[in-house]
């Protein structure tokens, strides 16, 4: 059986070409490339890259300053923070939330928008194996370069179910029966049309969204749109402990807010979500809600206003161009 791809670079004797991270005395990490004949400088002293390649991973090298670093590969969590970045990358707490909620499995048809510096994608490649199928959209050309620069550089080069796309998710979407969307976007309720169209019955969309407005657009989105299923929206936090002898506490420093990660599932054509059975909280939907009904509108109210309002829309545009017709008339009149 053949290795899955990149996995002859995360076990064995270090080689040429393999990533390493280097520790120092006070838990400062260094990563860099192997490359024979090369050299790896410091303040506390230099070292050659041949004493590291053909040693075990936990090999403890000293520089010309008798200074001490651990060698190690880079764990996937170490090497997206220490990647080249072009746009903001998701977290680790982020990704692991992703692929255990998302259900991300191996073999998994998975969409991709908003591809960033590459670090989601490579979790989600781990993920789907080489069985699988990752579909990444991505609007900028430059993010697009530094996301396969990053994901090619950890696997070793090109992953045969990675498939790159620039451009808009909505005009060059055209994989089907998708079991997962993942949307990292400003305005992830743009794309539920064509996220619905690609889903499988019972598939997922998880949106990963920096702020309240965002949440509560997108939520209230997929409420409207009639496919999905009631949304559900988290966040984590991560806190880290000091473990000194008898000292034992929480850091002073933690990884809070980050995002807001929502999910939600596609339903079977035709059918439509059950109502909520739950008691809303007083003010949840007051007289700015809903036109003043001050309660949570039914599908079909919804339906209903998003009709008046196309309705309205064309009638002002229709009237708009009277008002100009006879705006010429009055003119050529004079």
């Amino acid at each position: 059986m053949s290795e899955p791809t990149g996995a002859t670079r995360r076990r064995g004797p270090f080689q040429v070409g393999d990533q390493v991270q280097l520790t120092d005395p006070k838990g400062r990490h260094y990563t860099f490339t192997l490359q024979a004949g090369n050299q790896f400088h410091t303040h506390k002293g230099a070292f050659p890259h041949d004493e590291l390649i053909g040693a075990p991973e936990g090999t403890v090298v000293r520089t010309t300053g008798n200074v001490p670093y651990l060698a190690l590969r880079p764990l996937l969590p170490d090497y997206v923070l220490s990647m080249p970045r072009g746009a903001a990358v998701i977290y680790p707490k982020d990704a692991g939330q992703i692929l255990a909620m998302a259900d991300i499995f191996a073999g998994a048809r998975v969409v991709e928008a908003g591809v960033g510096s590459g670090a989601l994608s490579t979790y989600l490649l781990r993920a789907v194996g080489d069985t699988g199928l990752l579909a990444s959209y991505e609007r900028r050309q430059d993010f697009a370069d530094i996301a396969k620069g990053n994901v090619e550089r950890y696997f070793g080069g090109p992953h045969p179910a990675w498939k790159l796309t620039v451009g808009d998710l909505q005009d060059n979407l055209v994989e089907t029966d998708v079991d997962r969307v993942i949307l990292d976007m400003l305005a992830p309720w743009e794309c539920l049309d064509v996220a619905s169209k690609a889903l499988v019955p019972g598939g997922l969309i998880c949106c990963y969204v920096a702020t309240t407005t965002q949440m509560s657009k997108t939520v209230e989105a997929l409420r409207e749109h009639g496919t999905f299923t009631e949304p559900q929206a988290w966040e984590t936090m991560v806190r880290t402990w000091h473990l000194e002898g008898l000292a034992v506490r929480p850091d002073h420093r933690m990884i809070g807010h980050t995002g807001f990660l929502l999910t939600s599932r596609r339903l079977a054509d035709g059918v439509e979500p059950p109502l909520r059975r739950r008691r809303p909280s007083k003010g949840a939907y007051g007289e700015d809600y809903d036109n003043g009904t001050g309660r949570e509108p039914s599908l079909a109210e919804r339906a209903a206003a998003r009709a008046a309002t196309k309705s309205e829309g064309e009638s002002v545009s229709g009237t708009e161009a009277v008002s100009g017709t006879e705006s010429e008339a009055v003119s050529g009149t004079e």
